[in-house]
């Protein structure tokens, strides 16, 4: 009974770390479930609030400076004013 415990956790521990080394490797070649990487800077949408990447947002400049928007609903708003 107890070599079959230990032939269990074994395997376990195996399955885990071959998941840990696809999941690293999977990671480094630049495939990642996160929609935004990390360390990258969030601005806020000046008119909902919403925090957005800049590089996945709207945008809209005016007066010199460049505004991020979540939605095209947003951006138009913000024109609107």
């Amino acid at each position: 009974m107890v070599g079959w415990t230990l032939r269990i956790i074994l395997i376990l521990l195996v399955a885990r770390a071959l998941w840990r080394l696809t999941k690293g490797v999977l990671e480094g070649a630049g495939f990642s479930r996160d929609s935004v990487p990390s360390g990258v800077k969030l601005v806020r949408d000046p008119v909902c609030g919403v925090f957005v990447a800049p590089a996945r947002a709207l945008s809209a400049a005016a007066d010199g400076q460049t505004q991020y928007f979540c939605s095209e609903k947003c951006r138009a708003a913000w024109r609107g004013r």
